[in-house]
């Protein structure tokens, strides 16, 4: 299974750099697809948003403030988990997953007051628990916490806010 998550992760990145080329000029910005199309640390979740038919929303004027896992978050997940989500069957799921993973408008590290915590509702319609202590953290979807761990990277149509790990709606079966 790692050669197929290989190869579309090569196709992927050959279609976006033709997409990236062709994309409007936003003010000089890029958007936030440009931005994890061009940044290696995101491979896994560039492959995962053009299979779910994402990159066109993502790349629209927003704004959107998107939480985006690392390779190696994705890494974290059970074996066999990324494959089955990029499958064209479990479009749904992977679109659930990846919607849960951003947030209409731009929300910026410095909005939440430390010690605090803010609820934002995520383009899939769920809640995440967003809390600044030592640290930006979002609750992962199972009790635990996501760390963000480079924040507010700006982009033309809104945020993006790099995080340590996949955070998981509560109704996407288990992957």
């Amino acid at each position: 299974m790692r050669f197929t998550l290989k190869t579309t992760l090569a196709a992927t990145a050959l279609a976006l750099s033709g997409t990236a080329a062709l994309a409007d000029d936003h003010g000089g910005m890029k958007t936030i697809v440009d931005i994890a199309a061009g940044d290696d640390r995101f491979e896994t979740l560039v492959a995962a948003v053009t299979a779910a038919g994402l990159a066109e929303t993502l790349s629209g004027t927003g704004p959107f403030t998107v939480f985006a896992p690392t390779d190696d978050a994705f890494a974290a997940l059970p074996e066999g988990a990324v494959e089955g989500l990029l499958q064209p069957a479990a479009k749904g799921d992977l679109t659930n997953v990846l919607l849960y993973h951003v947030v209409p408008g731009t929300v910026m590290s410095g909005d939440i007051a430390i010690g605090a915590s803010r609820v934002a509702t995520a383009l899939d319609g769920a809640d995440i628990r967003v809390l600044l202590d030592g640290g930006v953290m979002l609750d992962d979807g199972s009790g635990g916490m996501a760390n963000v761990i480079a924040a507010d990277i700006e982009a033309s149509n809104g945020v993006i806010h790099v995080i340590d790990k996949v955070i998981l709606p509560g109704n996407t079966p288990d992957c």
